[in-house]
């Protein structure tokens, strides 16, 4: 079933849908940055294209777009991902990853492409499906993991199976063109967004980095370890690049016993 948004899980105690962020109270057709609430923590896009993250940053930033409850027009500036595709894309048949997304036109740098949406789901619903799953289902479920500033971990679980959008056909890439961000618009449940991370020619293939390390901090050698230990469960990378790692990215933490 096809949804361009998030949608309630299974377990329903998230409502991605729900309205919870009060509103800017901007008059003017565009926001101002440090003067509207929504852009307290700096400008988030810059004709259209968002804003590359600072060299003394390890992490991207999360971004909050100006919701609903605000004054400002639709026209603001800082209303970019809830606008939606903006781009022809197509799904197609690659040679070995199965479905494929691509490109039918040219997209710059730092535009939004698309969002990865599904079922937003909970920790222990995520497990139970992740384990369901034999060797030859495909795994759409993605984990996102944001550091808070007081050093805990906010997790979103979403599952594109059997709701979703064209997201859900991405491929992975160890040199993707593409790179996620969480971006919130009416509520702390984030819309995972997909940039362009480089100027995109029209046929080319859309990919992103499912570890999400594009530009994030890369594993230490602990982990990397686990992951050799692991890659008796893993599958095989296609991505073709100069650096492919040879395996998709694991992540073992929801194998685990709820």
């Amino acid at each position: 079933q096809y949804s361009s948004d998030n949608v309630a899980g299974a377990d329903g105690d998230i409502d991605p849908t729900e309205i919870t962020f009060p509103g800017c109270s901007c008059l003017t057709s565009s926001c101002v940055v440090h003067v509207c609430s929504c852009l307290c923590r700096g400008e988030n896009y810059k004709s259209l294209c968002l804003r590359p993250p600072d060299k003394e940053e390890e992490y991207a930033r999360p971004v909050f777009e100006c919701n609903a409850m605000c004054q400002c027009g639709e026209s603001c500036q800082n209303r970019v991902v809830q606008r939606g595709l903006q781009f022809r894309l197509e799904v197609f048949k690659t040679e070995k990853k199965g479905w494929g997304l691509r490109t039918l036109e040219f997209i710059a740098k730092g535009r939004f492409v698309c969002e990865y949406a599904g079922e937003v789901l909970g920790f222990n619903e995520a497990c139970r499906r992740i384990q369901a799953q034999t060797s030859k289902d495909s795994n759409y479920i993605i984990a996102v993991r944001e550091h808070l500033h007081s050093g805990g971990i906010m997790e979103t679980f979403v599952d594109p199976t059997y709701i979703g959008n064209v997201g859900r056909f991405l491929n992975h890439s160890c040199e993707p063109n593409l790179f996620m961000v969480p971006v919130r618009v009416d509520s702390m449940v984030p819309k995972l967004a997909l940039f362009a991370a480089t100027d995109i020619s029209a046929g080319e293939e859309l990919s992103y980095d499912y570890s999400g390390r594009f530009h994030n901090l890369s594993v230490t050698n602990r982990k990397q370890k686990s992951l050799e230990e692991d890659n008796r469960l893993r599958k095989p990378c296609y991505c073709g690049s100069r650096i492919c790692a040879s395996f998709l990215p694991w992540d073992s933490s929801l194998f685990s016993t709820p």
